[in-house]
């Protein structure tokens, strides 16, 4: 008899924490390595959000609060959804998680009976497929390509829903490729869903600050208001406040819906920690100047990441609207032998191989469900990206 649950058997460890971690113990044995696995932003908590925890400890706000979130946390999200997105809740449509994780997952579970359909372009966030199916539900990937910018369009959304979908996921801008929806391809996509009214639409906004180039975010149920009463609306401060260790998530939509979740995480993680959720307080409610300033550098970076790696051999890099990652192709090195001798026959070999020769870790395309690619994420200085472009650079060129 296995220990482990059939729900547990069908799903995998997150390989972007597990090629993150083979990095650290890397790093920990002596080797030189450059991880560029991890999506967190490597600029610190900015200090008037630092100072609203620790003036929420000093005042003993340390008690348990409502399991999906304060009634003040509450009241900022709906104003920060009214100010930045023209979205109008009340604090009964707001659901609060420790992340934006548990959010979705919360979604899931709340509403996907089995056979149910979750349709997730790919490449996607590793996590959606493997969540739909520990809720019990069927993930239907649909392939995206490079020329579409990564991002699904109406045709194949259309041939993707049957009778059993129940959510289409959408990720803008999107871990891992940093593409974003226009207003005209949301429009397009709700469009589709306008005539499938079974379909629910989760739409994953945690990167909505980071965005480039003048280009405009919206969010689906901005673009169409009637598809409003469908609308899981989900965001978090971990990427545009650089909060990812507060764990903070956040989502508005029909109440049902939010009811139905906060039933499910009332039996399983209850509230957020306290001082987190005083903390996003401050976030939502304080200064805003730092967003752009930050969203600059990213973009900074971004350019001298796209430039360097279209140099090396074998690559070839779309330039993404938003987030911190790139999506490279190393179709041109499939089949190819790197320095070891090595066949490289995948994306995996090709990241595994640019590991162990050069000491930059990345992720591949198979963990996002599109092959041959692989994810970077920029999040780090342009000291270390330029070494680190350098060094798959030179392993490029030695692959013949």
């Amino acid at each position: 008899m296995s220990l482990e649950s059939a729900a547990l058997r069908r799903i995998a460890p997150s390989a972007t924490i597990a090629i993150s971690a083979k990095a650290r113990a890397l790093k920990a044995a002596g080797r030189d390595v450059i991880a560029l696995s991890a999506g967190e932003p490597d600029f610190d908590t900015p200090d008037n959000i630092k100072n609203a925890a620790i003036e929420a400890i000093k005042a003993g706000k340390t008690k348990y609060t409502d399991p999906d979130g304060m009634p003040e946390l509450k009241v900022a999200i709906c104003a920060k959804f009214k100010r930045e997105n023209g979205l109008e809740y009340k604090p009964s449509q707001v659901h609060v998680a420790p992340g934006g994780k548990p959010v979705i997952y919360n979604a899931l579970v709340a509403t996907l009976n089995p056979g149910d359909e979750v349709i997730i372009p790919a490449p996607y966030w590793v996590s959606y497929p493997d969540m739909t199916l520990l809720a019990g539900g069927t993930p239907i990937s649909v392939e995206t390509t490079a020329e579409s910018g990564f991002k699904i369009t109406p045709a194949a959304l259309e041939a993707a829903i049957t009778p059993k979908t129940k959510w289409l996921i959408i990720n803008s801008p999107s871990n891992p490729s940093g593409g974003a929806y226009t207003r005209a391809e949301l429009q397009a996509i709700a469009d589709v869903l306008l005539r499938h009214p079974q379909v629910w639409v989760l739409t994953d906004d945690m990167y909505e600050h980071l965005v480039f180039d003048d280009f405009e975010f919206t969010t689906i149920a901005q673009v169409e208001p009637k598809l409003y009463d469908r609308t899981l609306t989900m965001n978090g401060v971990s990427k545009g406040y650089s909060m990812t260790g507060w764990r903070i998530g956040y989502a508005a939509g029909p109440e049902p819906l939010i009811k139905a979740m906060g039933k499910m995480i009332s039996q399983t993680t209850s509230n957020p920690c306290s001082i987190s959720q005083w903390a996003a307080l401050e976030a939502l409610n304080g200064t805003q100047d730092f967003i752009k300033p930050n969203a600059k550098l990213f973009q900074e970076r971004r350019d001298l990441v796209v430039s360097m790696l279209n140099q090396a051999t074998g690559l070839h890099c779309p330039t993404p609207e938003g987030a911190f990652y790139v999506y490279p192709s190393c179709a041109g090195l499939i089949g190819k032998t790197a320095p070891s001798g090595k066949v490289i026959a995948s994306d995996e070999d090709f990241a595994t191989e640019l590991l162990e020769s050069e000491g930059v870790a990345v992720v591949h395309g198979a963990a996002f469900g599109l092959s041959p690619f692989f994810r970077i994420s920029y999040a780090t200085s342009n000291e270390v990206l330029e070494d680190a472009c350098s060094r798959i650079q030179r392993f490029c060129a030695a692959v013949k």
